[in-house]
């Protein structure tokens, strides 16, 4: 979840009403307390696992490491004592972000009542005294629509907190959600199977906890996994604050590129995947300029024709400089090719409409949309529906429609809140330096700047 709006804390509230309306009928049932409060210790000790020195990084919240736990009790115990196992690791879990409260209250809800589900499937088709049994293949049934069941909980109060709390788009709030989730909480459904067969048979408890073993391991191999995607996130930000500092005028260019294109792919509707490569895309867009020399990109009158020739070298610079950054393959076509124009007028190959890749046709849009709004030291920043306007009126010779249509879109569900703008940076830093009388007032602003900076496209 990321910032929570209103119509998310309503939702959250009606999810949370709803589990504990699942977990009333507790008081008049013949429930084994003893089991509950095992395996709800248990869930809340393995979900701490994460955290330990020896597994590594913590994993994301609600990645749900520990899922057989939660699925043990689905077929060991009736349905609304079932809900109860996952709301002791849930309220004490580790949260990102805040409110710190809301979120904990969120995910106890939606595990409360996938469980729930899960357990109510369980029970109707008879998977309690299959499990009991044991008796085999037939448990398997049960226990396979408890999984399906489970998953499709999980899913869909996940794509509805994303529609209420984060403004995603409805068509593609869901998209992929259910299939991505199905195979490794299959996985988790059959170790929770296993507990629950270990947990009835003479062995007791103890053996079943056994079961847990190879969860420490994919939970393991998880941390390493995330360790990767950090040390991809650490390059990026390393190539990103290079070129920052060599090219002052555009600080903070590139992040806003990143966020503009992610505005675009999910409003194109393309999975998570692809929106996360469109983001590196738009993030390292103008990485090529680390091999322009300073004095061009900061040269404050018109650029000769030659110095314009050099600084349109950057995108085969950018891209000679990812080649051999694996997690970028896709995100190389955006950088080489984001300064072609759908008329053929482009730079560095001339390509026209559909010859120029996907990823760079949304890049274009999303740098020039950020060049027109944002405050640089030769111009005030445009408004965005002025922005908005001109990118439209170019829309079918310089950049794609669909594209431009699509931010259009997203502006207006979402609005545009970037980051703040290097020349914002630099008076605030003005400022507090006058304060401190270590520098004269400032001269009056130029109202505009010599033709010839700037290479094209719209962009910085």
């Amino acid at each position: 979840m990321g910032p929570v709006r209103p119509s998310g804390c309503v939702y959250v509230g009606c999810a949370t009403l709803a589990a504990l309306f699942c977990v009333v009928p507790v008081p008049g049932l013949p429930v084994p307390w003893w089991v509950v409060a095992l395996l709800a210790a248990l869930y809340a000790g393995c979900e701490q696992v994460p955290r330990c020195s020896l597994v590594g990084r913590r994993a994301p919240d609600g990645m749900g490491t520990f899922f057989p736990v939660l699925l043990a009790g689905a077929f060991l115990l009736p349905p609304p004592a079932a809900a109860l196992v996952p709301l002791p690791g849930a309220l004490l879990a580790r949260v990102d972000g805040r409110p710190a409260w809301l979120r904990r209250i969120w995910r106890a809800a939606q595990l409360a009542l996938a469980v729930w589900a899960a357990s109510r499937v369980h029970w109707s088709l008879g998977g309690h005294d299959a499990v009991v049994g044991p008796r085999f293949p037939y448990a398997l049934l049960p226990a396979s629509a408890a999984v399906v069941a489970f998953c499709l909980a999980l899913t869909a109060l996940d794509g509805a907190i994303l529609v209420l709390a984060e403004g995603v788009p409805v068509r593609t709030a869901w998209r992929g959600l259910f299939l991505r989730s199905l195979a490794p909480v299959t996985v988790h459904g059959l170790a929770g199977l296993m507990m629950a067969v270990l947990w009835r048979s003479p062995y007791g408890p103890v053996a079943a906890l056994l079961v847990l073993l190879p969860m420490y391991v994919s939970c393991w191999v998880f941390a390493q996994y995330h360790r990767e995607r950090a040390a991809h996130q650490a390059t990026i930000r390393a190539l990103v604050q290079a070129v920052d500092i060599k090219d002052g005028y555009t600080r903070g260019h590139s992040e806003r590129v990143g966020q503009a294109s992610m505005m675009i792919a999910r409003e194109l509707g393309m999975d998570d995947e692809r929106v996360e490569v469109l983001r590196f895309a738009g993030i390292l867009h103008d990485v090529g300029k680390l091999g322009v020399p300073t004095r061009l990109l900061r040269k404050d009158g018109p650029l000769t024709p030659e110095e314009r020739r050099i600084i349109e070298l950057h995108p085969e610079y950018g891209h000679e400089m990812v080649r051999g950054i694996g997690f970028l393959d896709e995100a190389r076509s955006a950088i080489l090719h984001h300064h072609e124009r759908l008329d053929g007028s482009g730079y560095p190959y001339g390509l026209t409409g559909e010859r120029i890749p996907e990823c760079a046709r949304v890049v274009a849009v999303a740098d020039a949309f950020d060049a027109m709004t944002s405050t640089r030291s030769y111009r005030r920043a445009r408004p965005v529906a002025a922005a908005l306007d001109e990118l439209q009126r170019c829309a079918g010779s310089q950049f794609d429609p669909a594209m431009v249509r699509a931010l259009v879109r997203a502006l207006g569900r979402n609005g545009w809140h970037p980051v703040v703008t290097a020349d914002e940076e630099r008076r605030d830093e003005a400022r507090q330096a006058r304060a401190r009388g270590n520098v004269p007032p400032p001269a009056l602003p130029v109202a505009g700047r010599p033709a010839g900076r700037g290479h094209g496209g719209g962009g910085a």
